[in-house]
């Protein structure tokens, strides 16, 4: 048989190393590439007189993509910035798990002071693969944590970085954030993370009530955080206002939010602070829009 032109071998040799291009763009639309920091910008605080509530999480908290909003981007009207600052280190495409291994947590470690507040919100990045065969394609995450609350660990050559780690799990990574917040003298506050746009037939939204949800609940119970059940009070105001009305509010199929459900999740995220009482450690720095807000449960 004689041998193709060389011109033919160089086409069939580019075609092939598309595949894993073409197989990355076939990924599920949430399934995006992870947020490169330099590209979202880093917030910084603003007055180093003042208290900082530091926001740390995922993309549903602060997002690159252009026309989807992060609840965590959206929460200044409630706050009075000549009282404390807000900075929002949220990036999209972390885990609970790389947000701690990339050193992100560390970053904000060194500047934590007392008195200061950490709000945090992971899940969403959580439920991928822990590790994934090569080759590395633009789909691979290798991200995701040991599901529940427990101790058990999971030993791999993590196939982005490739470094042997040591993986733990979800509630683990989460009282990591607590213990070394509340040794700073600063106060965690977790959240469960906001739910997917998923209606059951007899028209109430999907919880993670059972899962990540229960999850956060336990590790913040724990480790002495306050907890707001995020999930919970959106939930309930989705099925309020009816599927219609809730379909403006996300960007893509149901997870990424627009301007206007960002608004609406910040908002659900003082009502939760209002609900902690006595307990809300911002109360004084609430503007009078946050006073205003109904707590939640109250």
């Amino acid at each position: 048989m004689p041998s193709l032109p060389a011109t033919i071998v160089k086409f069939l040799a580019a075609l092939i190393s598309l595949v894993p291009v073409i197989a990355g763009a076939a990924a599920p639309a949430d399934d995006r590439p992870v947020e490169d920091a330099k590209k979202t910008g880093l917030e910084t605080r603003k007055r180093t007189d003042l208290p900082t509530v530091w926001i740390i999480g995922d993309s549903t908290v602060r997002v690159g993509t252009p026309g989807q909003r992060g609840w965590g981007d959206e929460l200044a009207p409630f706050f009075d910035k000549t009282k404390v600052n807000l900075v929002n280190r949220a990036i999209g495409g972390r885990s609970s798990r790389t947000f701690f291994t990339e050193g992100r947590w560390d970053d904000i470690l060194r500047e934590l002071r007392a008195g200061d507040v950490v709000l945090m919100q992971f899940g969403h990045n959580d439920a991928g693969p822990i590790n994934e065969p090569p080759p590395v394609t633009s789909a691979t995450r290798a991200r995701g944590t040991i599901r529940g609350n427990g101790e058990e660990t999971q030993e791999v050559d993590n196939v982005l970085t490739g470094k042997h780690e040591v993986v733990h799990s979800y509630g683990w990574y989460l009282r990591q954030y607590i213990t070394t917040t509340i040794a700073k003298g600063a106060i965690p506050v977790v959240c469960s993370p906001i739910p997917h746009k998923s209606w059951t037939p007899d028209g109430k939204v999907g919880r993670a009530s059972g899962s990540y949800g229960l999850w956060a609940r336990e590790a913040a119970g724990q480790s002495g955080a306050l907890f707001i059940d995020l999930n919970e009070i959106i939930a309930r105001g989705y099925e309020e206002m009816g599927a219609p009305a809730v379909e403006p509010l996300f960007a893509d199929k149901g997870t990424h939010t627009t301007v206007e459900g960002a608004r609406f999740n910040a908002r659900c995220v003082v009502r939760g602070l209002n609900g902690l009482g006595e307990k809300n450690p911002v109360a004084a720095f609430f503007s009078s829009e946050g006073r205003g807000v109904p707590a939640f449960g109250r």
